[in-house]
């Protein structure tokens, strides 16, 4: 009950400190408010940023690996080692497909360059050719706006069709449907039998197909002389088997590949087998010092804060040691006026916090609105910003605190 006196008591004092004084109360709680906002503020933004780019990675699947020419880590030391390695040729994917126990899935893809393509008087430059294997879509989960992917025989005879990304196809035939049309590239007709639905608007999407034209493998033979693969950029992707480690499926496509290369044993790889955890340990450190920075910001703008919050206080305790010294001499004990400027203190800070935190959802919410970018405050966030403004409560209030429970009565009552 005695707690709950003080508590009760302190909240109306710091509620009639803010009314009482407003300006100044304002001016001190504006430093509380910034530091909670720039922490808050920037620590959201960086989990809607993280969380934005870390979903985008996913779709390239966790329980695959890709095989390159450059790894996906720092080369800065051996560039010139990973520059004199070949591309990934097809008869690796061959290999792979045929000997692999631990993969369920194998792919391969070639990306040929920009080409231009015609239909009628239409045309649209700076087309993405790829020349992909009969998996490449189950590889990377095709979802079609309309039409289909390959069929086998297709694929197999290098029939002259053709898959779309979305932007081309919009510039290309505008409201006609293309499913079944004509187009020329390169001097060669292709039918058009599928368009790829549009990409999602993530900040970073790895499986952006809407600049790009499909065609099959054995197609884009016939359109680039693929052996001499160094001119471009070519890939091997391969996914494990149910109930099969990323490190078992590594380990035996890579003794696959040695063997299929002649390797020697002392030879060092001439290939790169790369997974999406590589990327998120890089973006680790990214967000990290990300995170690092916000807080450092925010810290400074709290130490203004408490500041302001520790004037405020001792002003308090000015103001009212006539009154801590008639309390004292009724028999009100030290904890008692210590708890009472505390909690004050306490009180005063979690109104800053709160205005803090409202700052930062009206924010957060205008910009989700007016960017193609989802941004969030989380729960977790906001009881951060919570646990921040009853931490400087405390360090603002607690030598005033201190100075309030140790007035003797007598001397107290004579201010």
């Amino acid at each position: 009950m005695l707690l709950l006196r003080i508590l009760t008591e302190s909240i109306s004092q710091a509620l009639q400190q803010l009314n009482s004084n407003r300006l100044r109360s304002f001016l001190s709680l504006l430093g509380i408010s910034i530091g909670i906002f720039c922490i808050i503020g920037v620590l959201s933004a960086v989990d809607s940023l993280e969380d934005n780019v870390r979903g985008s990675l996913e779709k390239l699947g966790s329980d695959v690996i890709y095989v390159k020419k450059w790894p996906w880590a720092d080369m800065s030391n051996e560039w010139w080692k990973y520059f004199r390695r070949p591309q990934p040729y097809y008869e690796d994917y061959e290999i792979i497909k045929e000997k692999s126990k631990t993969a369920t899935l194998a792919s391969y893809h070639a990306v040929i360059g920009f080409k231009t393509l015609k239909f009628n008087t239409s045309s649209v430059e700076g087309a993405v050719l790829i020349g992909a294997s009969q998996e490449f879509n189950q590889m990377f989960n095709f979802e079609f706006d309309e039409g289909r992917y390959f069929s086998p025989s297709e694929y197999h005879y290098g029939g002259s069709k053709m898959i779309l990304g979305y932007t081309v196809a919009e510039e290309l035939f505008g409201s006609i449907d293309p499913i079944g049309r004509t187009v020329k590239m390169m001097g060669k007709k292709f039918e058009i039998i599928g368009v790829v639905e549009k990409a999602g608007d993530d900040l970073l999407n790895p499986l952006d197909f809407d600049d790009t034209v499909i065609v099959p493998y054995t197609s884009a033979r016939r359109l680039a002389n693929l052996k001499s693969n160094q001119f471009f950029d070519t890939s091997v992707t391969v996914k494990a088997a149910k109930g099969r480690s990323l490190q078992q499926l590594k380990d035996e496509v890579r003794g696959i590949l040695r063997s299929h290369r002649r390797l020697h044993p002392r030879e060092d790889d001439t290939f790169s087998l790369n997974e999406l955890s590589m990327i998120s340990n890089a973006f680790d450190s990214f967000f990290g010092v990300l995170n690092i920075v916000g807080i450092m910001i925010g810290l400074f703008a709290m130490l203004v804060g408490i500041v302001s919050v520790a004037n405020i206080m001792f002003v308090s305790v000015k103001e009212r040691t006539n009154l801590i010294g008639i309390k004292k001499a009724l028999g009100a004990k030290r904890l008692v006026i210590l708890l009472e400027f505390l909690i004050e203190s306490i009180v005063l800070c979690l109104v800053g916090g709160v205005i803090g935190l409202g700052l930062v959802a009206g924010i957060i919410s205008i910009l989700s609105s007016a960017i193609d970018f989802e941004m969030y405050l989380s729960y977790g966030n906001m009881f951060l910003g919570v646990v921040v403004s009853v931490m400087v409560g405390i360090v603002s209030g607690v030598i005033p605190a201190m100075q309030a429970a140790r007035m003797d009565p007598v001397e107290a009552m004579r201010k």
